[in-house]
């Protein structure tokens, strides 16, 4: 079986770290955006949102560190539902986890001048 996510979009908010017994999280928002023209020639777009979590602890280091609202980032990751009621209503949620198998995030903005 293949459970596996690529995205490259841009942050929503800063990274937001969280310190666990066995390591640290990271998490985040993540903005696709999907552009076209229309039968009358009018540009549309389409922004996707996505959670990300980060599990693993090196690249939890990476985010922490240089990651920023705005950051435009390559990820691979799995699928994770999460399922919780609410006002006795069934909800799910749905996130893109970062863990130590397979997990993939490379930083795709350039490097600001002088560095």
């Amino acid at each position: 079986m293949l459970n596996q996510v690529q995205l490259i979009g841009h942050l929503g908010m800063d990274p937001e770290v969280k310190h666990l017994q066995d390591g640290k999280l990271a998490t985040f928002t993540l903005a696709t955006t999907e552009k076209w023209k229309d039968a009358n020639g009018i540009r549309q777009e389409k922004t996707e949102w996505h959670r990300i979590t980060i599990f693993n602890d090196a690249l939890v280091k990476v985010a922490e560190s240089y990651l920023r609202k705005g950051s435009k980032v390559f990820i691979q990751g799995r699928l994770s539902t999460d399922k919780y009621q609410k006002d006795g209503q069934d909800h799910y949620a749905t996130k893109i986890i970062l863990s130590n198998y397979g997990a993939i995030l490379t930083m795709l903005d350039k490097k600001p001048e002088g560095e």
